[in-house]
């Protein structure tokens, strides 16, 4: 029986894990649950799966849950309750779901203990790869990621010679905006942006599919994970989402990963990985196969996408900045202070103002902090210069768990 510990238990990533423990002859049991507000749904989870270690890390909801916590269940409350659920749980692997650079020191906690961290928290890594990448060599941990393309391009190397890969082709789908007119862009609603053709994710992630702002993030994991240069990364649109991600080998050879689009798939792999037990998840489907197709990417069109690949090249604290600098654009325009072509100026103006140090975690949380600063300034600027967006303001874009 495999122990897991769940973080963002009642988000995308978190139901679509409890759903794989539902199954018959699972083998996975969960030690651990841990959401920011939603604690009705947090405490049904915990009777469901006869979970006494909980975690709420927004205080009002911990308060409003409190009155109802079964007999012997321990509420992990606040700012730090993470850290202190992962220490409080024994348990063979974390499935890190929160979603924001709000998970870093979750990833870096688990990662402390030796533990396998599923991770689908992509900004751990895109802010602070380097130190994670040491700090799991050093402990004996495991990071194995949950995103559908790293897993993939994990998948695909198995068993290879690294020295024989040649490059690394990363999918993505497109978004729902891939066949928008590019001048109808800066009118772009937030329930538009939100249309994914194939994937349910939520809003901050959704948001960059349709930007590729994702894709740039996906980069920079990329590069930490398997140790790529951005000249061995090259970004591929597939709208139909069956192929993962492809590793190219020296000699020709192109190695891909397939599946219907359904986030149960990479979850199980890493629960699992190196072994495969049954799952639930759909295998060859010929109407779902029968058409595949690839396209380049326009640079013109996702100005958002070439910014990872400039981060990896300036290193230091870019990536802190660009995630942090998106994830308050993301939020203004789905508030409709901002439009959807406006988040791009969002990032620039962050990454003209980073200071470049990234000697530690701390340095990075600081610069995260300023960098929020700067992109709160040009949200600013950007909503007195031109009318308020219409419609309503939809629900934080981090209210995923």
């Amino acid at each position: 029986m495999t122990s897991i510990l769940l973080l963002g238990s009642t988000g995308s990533i978190g139901t679509q894990t409890l759903d794989l423990v539902r199954q018959p002859k699972s083998g996975l049991a969960v030690s651990g649950l841990a959401a920011r507000a939603s604690w009705e749904t947090l405490l049904e989870q915990a009777k469901e799966f006869g979970v006494t270690q909980l975690a709420l890390t927004d205080p009002e909801a911990a308060a409003l849950a409190r009155p109802h916590l079964a007999p012997g269940t321990h509420l992990h409350e606040g700012p730090e309750a993470l850290q202190e659920l992962i220490h409080a749980c024994d348990f063979d692997t974390a499935v890190h779901g929160v979603v924001g650079c709000a998970g870093l020191p979750a990833s870096v906690e688990i990662l402390k203990r030796g533990k396998r961290l599923a991770l689908a928290n992509k900004e751990s890594l895109v802010v602070a790869g380097e130190h994670l990448m040491a700090l799991a060599e050093n402990s004996g941990a495991e990071i194995i990621p949950v995103d559908s393309e790293h897993s993939a391009v994990l998948q695909c190397l198995r068993g290879e010679d690294r020295a024989r890969l040649k490059r690394v082709l990363l999918t993505c789908s497109g978004g729902p905006l891939r066949l928008t007119p590019q001048s109808d862009l800066d009118r772009v609603t937030p329930e538009e942006a939100l249309k994914h053709p194939n994937w349910s994710m939520g809003p901050r992630i959704t948001i960059g599919s349709a930007s590729l702002m994702n894709k740039a993030l996906e980069v920079i994991e990329l590069h930490h994970l398997f140790g790529l240069t951005p000249e061995e990364i090259e970004v591929v649109i597939h709208p139909q989402s069956i192929v993962h991600s492809m590793v190219e080998f020296v000699d020709g050879a192109v190695v891909a990963h397939m599946g219907v689009p359904d986030m149960r798939g990479p979850i199980h792999h890493a629960l699992h990985t190196p072994d495969r037990p049954p799952s639930p998840v759909r295998g060859f489907d010929l109407q779902a196969f029968s058409k595949l197709e690839f396209e380049a990417p326009d640079p013109v069109r996702f100005p958002a996408l070439t910014l990872g690949y400039e981060c990896i090249r300036a290193g230091g604290d870019s990536a802190c900045v660009l995630n942090a600098a998106d994830e308050i654009a993301v939020q203004a325009f789905l508030d409709g202070t901002i439009g959807f072509t406006d988040m791009n100026r969002v990032h620039r103006a962050a990454l003209d103002q980073r200071q470049g140090d990234a000697s530690s975690i701390e340095t990075l949380l600081a610069a995260d902090s300023r960098a929020r600063t700067h992109a709160r300034q040009t949200v600013q600027e950007l909503s007195m210069s031109k009318p308020a967006h219409a419609g309503p303001a939809l629900p934080p874009s981090t209210n995923r768990s």
